[in-house]
C-alpha cells in the first residue's frame, strides 16, 4: 500500500484528490495539510511514501517546503501538483528536490500513475510540459528573466506578488527586513522592474500566479 499525504490549501480540491486516491486499491491517504507549517508538523508523526504538494500554499509555500521535506531523516517522494503549467516553475521544483510535477488539469488516471511512479523511486513530469521543458529550459536565450532569480529571490518575489510587505516576508522566512529588502532590490534589478505593481503584472503575464 502506497501511503500519500495531501498538502493543498483549497478544501474542495483536497477532498476531490482524496476521493480520487481512495478509488485506487494500492493507494491510501494517511494525512492532509492546508499549509506548509501544518504539512511539516504532520510529516513528523505520519509516515508516508509520497507527499502530493500544492506549490501555492499560504505560509511556507510548496517551493519553500521541498528542501525542508528533503532534509527529514526518511523523506517521502515529493510530487508537486500545481495550477502552473509553466516549464520554468516545473524545472525549479525538480531542481530543488521534487520527484515529479503534475498540473491540476492533468487526467486523473495520469495523476495516479505519477504517484505510483515517484513512490517507486522514479520521476514524473506532466507530458504536456516535458517537451516545453526540454526546449524552454535547456536553451539559455529563451529563458525568461525570472529563471535567473535565486531560490530565495524567487520566494521573495512570490510573496511580494501575493501582497506581503517586507516585514511580513522577513517574519515568514525568519530573516531580517534588511536582508529581504536586499533580495527585493536584486530581483527588481534582474527583472528590470520598478514597483510591486510591475511585479504583479509580470507574474500574471508569465502565469506565475
Amino acid at each position: 500500500m502506497i501511503r500519500v499525504l495531501v498538502a493543498e490549501d483549497h478544501t474542495i480540491v483536497r477532498e476531490g484528490i482524496k476521493q480520487l486516491i481512495g478509488m485506487a486499491r494500492d493507494l491510501q491517504v494517511v494525512g492532509e495539510a492546508s499549509n506548509g507549517e501544518q504539512l511539516l508538523e504532520t510529516l513528523r508523526s505520519t509516515p508516508c511514501e509520497v507527499v502530493l504538494l500544492d506549490i501555492s500554499m499560504p505560509g511556507v509555500n510548496g517551493l519553500e517546503a521541498i528542501p525542508r521535506i528533503r532534509a527529514l531523516s526518511q523523506p517521502p517522494a515529493i510530487l508537486v501538483l500545481s495550477m502552473h503549467d509553466e516549464a520554468q516553475m516545473a524545472a525549479r521544483a525538480l531542481k530543488i528536490g521534487a520527484a515529479g510535477y503534475a498540473t491540476k488539469d492533468s487526467d486523473p488516471a495520469l495523476l495516479l500513475t505519477a504517484i505510483r511512479k515517484v513512490a517507486a523511486g522514479g520521476r514524473y513530469i506532466d507530458p504536456d510540459l516535458a517537451d516545453r521543458m526540454v526546449f524552454e529550459v535547456g536553451l539559455t536565450d529563451s529563458r525568461p528573466p525570472h529563471a535567473l532569480l535565486s531560490e530565495r529571490e524567487f520566494s521573495v518575489f512570490e510573496r511580494l506578488v501575493q501582497g506581503e510587505g517586507v516585514n511580513e516576508i522577513a517574519a515568514h522566512l525568519a530573516l531580517s527586513s534588511k536582508t529581504i529588502s536586499t533580495h527585493k532590490a536584486r530581483l527588481m534589478q534582474k527583472l528590470n522592474l520598478h514597483s510591486v505593481a510591475d511585479l504583479v503584472r509580470y507574474a500574471v503575464e508569465h502565469k506565475l500566479v
